[in-house]
């Protein structure tokens, strides 16, 4: 038996041959390998998708450990997709794995041929950037799932799956909402992952600092045109409190997602 053949030979069993095979032609590409897209990434991997793009500007930041899959002390400063695609190599060393460091915007798009792929997976966080994601992706034949806000929540079991217009108590798909009905709204519907859980800082808001942070701001030398620079903790004007397992577990139901309809297709 070869190295692939053992790694899938369990869920072959349960989808079958011709599942399997269609798992490893399928191509997938996710904006945003942070707490939520990380582990996607991984759990499609390990379900068998071979061809997978993983498209994040960031290195890894101290402050990224508690819940983003390739963030550990080693780790730190490292760019991330480098990281992950290392890390998913480990799992399947056939994979076809691209690892872009680049920022998904206006001014870029075009450089990711969305219209090639099969899945378009949305984990970022940036919302003008996100309301682009959504209007470019759902003019593409690819399915396409996004991801809601998964910070400021703890309860799992208030993990939901619904259409983009039916999401209700999630602040992100409101506002999303909101900007893509005044910018022409979508081509054609998608799902998404959410909670309706909205609980509360307790902490003090505070940024890694420098001595710590590893982030591009704090290490990208001047004139560097391959690092975004910018350092995200302290640009954002409020920092949200995230557990270490729902941005996992809303990454995973997206990946289970995608699984799901590659297994139900014909």
């Amino acid at each position: 038996m070869g190295i692939e053949q053992g790694i899938f030979q369990r869920t072959e069993l349960l989808i079958g041959k011709s599942k399997m095979d269609k798992l490893r032609e399928k191509r997938v590409i996710i904006f945003g390998i942070g707490g939520v897209g990380s582990w996607c990434a991984e759990s499609l991997v390990r379900s068998g998708i071979n061809k997978l793009t993983i498209v994040d500007s960031d290195r890894v930041c101290v402050t990224n450990i508690n819940r983003q899959l390739m963030a550990t002390t080693k780790t730190v400063g490292k760019v991330k997709t480098d990281v992950l695609k290392e890390r998913l190599l480990e799992i399947n060393p056939k994979a076809e794995i691209t690892a872009l460091q680049k920022v998904y915007s206006p001014e870029t798009y075009e450089s990711f041929e969305l219209e090639s792929y099969d899945f378009i997976i949305d984990a970022i966080d940036s919302l003008a950037n996100k309301v682009h994601l959504i209007q470019e992706a759902t003019k593409t034949n690819a399915i396409f799932f996004s991801s809601m806000g998964a910070a400021l929540k703890m309860d799992p079991t208030r993990i939901k799956v619904a259409e983009f217009w039916k999401v209700q108590g999630c602040p992100l798909g409101s506002a999303l909402r909101s900007r893509l009905k005044k910018q022409g709204g979508v081509n054609k519907k998608f799902m998404c992952v959410y909670s309706d859980e909205l609980l509360q800082n307790q902490g003090e808001n505070a940024s890694c600092g420098t001595d710590k942070c590893m982030c591009p701001k704090a290490i990208a030398g001047p004139g560097d045109p391959d690092l975004v620079n910018h350092e995200w903790c302290s640009l954002k004007a409020k920092i949200n409190g995230t557990t270490s397992y729902m941005p996992a577990m809303f990454g995973m139901t997206i990946a289970g997602l995608v699984t799901q309809a590659i297994y139900k297709e014909d």
